[in-house]
C-alpha cells in the first residue's frame, strides 16, 4: 500500500469515526517511516476539517464530531510519541493556557498542539472545551502564563476571540500575555483584525509560533505585537 493510500485510509477512518481502523492506518504509516507530522497533516487534519465543516453546515451532529475525535485520538496515541525534537526549531520553557473557545466543542486540534508543546517541556494548562473568555484570562494571570492559545472549529465562536483581546485591554492586562488563535475558520486576516499575536493553521505551525513567542519574550520582547506572526521574526508592539 502506498503512502497516499495509507493517509487516505486514515482520513476516511477518522471521518467515519472508526477507532480501530484509524489506529491501524496510523500504525501502517509509522511502519512505512512516514514522518509523524506528515501523518497528522496528511490524514488527521484534513479529516477533522471535513467533519468540522459538516458539523458547521448542519450535515453532521455532535455525536459524529465526538466519534471522529475519538478516532483521531486513537491514531494520535500512536503518532505523538514518535514526534522528534526536529519537528520544532528548539525547545523552550514557558506556560501556555489553551482551550477551545466558548460555543465550540471541538478539541482535537487543541489536543495535538498541547501534546506537541508538552513533549518539548512547555507547561500546558488545558481548560478543555467551551471556555468562556474570562476563564482564559483569569487562569493565565493566576498561573503566570506567557501565552493564551485559543482553538476554534466553528465560525460562530470567532467573536469570542475578540472578547478575550478586548477584555485584556479593558483590564489593563494586554501587555502581560500573548494571545494566539487557530482552527479551521481562523485566518491570518482575522488574527490581525482582532489584534492577536499569532496564528497557526495547523498544529505544527501553532507550536512553532509558540516557540517563537517564548524565544522572543526571553529576548525582551513583550505583547502585544505590531503584527501577528505565523513564522519569522517577531515585531514588538
Amino acid at each position: 500500500m502506498s503512502m497516499e493510500e495509507i493517509l487516505d485510509g486514515l482520513k476516511s477512518a477518522v471521518i467515519e469515526g472508526i477507532d480501530e481502523d484509524a489506529a491501524e492506518f496510523a500504525s501502517q504509516a509509522i511502519e512505512a517511516a512516514v514522518p509523524p507530522m506528515e501523518i497528522i497533516k496528511g490524514g488527521i487534519d484534513p479529516a477533522m476539517d471535513v467533519v468540522g465543516k459538516a458539523f458547521e453546515d448542519g450535515d453532521a451532529f455532535l455525536p459524529e464530531l465526538i466519534l471522529a475525535g475519538d478516532a483521531a485520538r486513537a491514531a494520535l496515541d500512536l503518532i505523538i510519541p514518535m514526534i522528534s525534537e526536529d519537528d520544532l526549531e528548539g525547545a523552550v520553557h514557558g506556560t501556555v493556557v489553551i482551550g477551545t473557545i466558548f460555543g465550540d466543542a471541538h478539541d482535537i486540534g487543541k489536543n495535538i498542539v498541547s501534546a506537541i508543546l508538552a513533549a518539548h517541556g512547555i507547561k500546558i494548562i488545558d481548560l478543555g472545551i467551551n471556555v468562556p473568555p474570562r476563564q482564559y484570562i483569569d487562569t493565565a494571570l493566576a498561573e503566570g502564563a506567557e501565552i493564551i492559545a485559543i482553538s476554534s472549529l466553528i465560525t460562530t465562536s470567532l467573536p469570542y476571540h475578540r472578547e478575550v483581546i478586548n477584555t485584556l485591554r479593558d483590564r489593563g492586562d494586554r501587555e502581560k500575555v500573548f494571545v494566539i488563535v487557530g482552527g479551521g475558520p481562523v485566518t491570518a486576516e482575522w488574527t490581525a483584525e482582532i489584534g492577536a499575536d499569532g496564528y497557526g493553521r495547523d498544529a505544527q505551525d501553532a507550536a512553532k509560533v509558540v516557540t517563537q513567542l517564548l524565544e522572543g519574550l526571553a529576548a525582551g520582547q513583550k505583547p502585544p505585537l505590531v503584527e501577528p506572526i505565523t513564522a519569522g521574526a517577531l515585531k514588538h508592539g
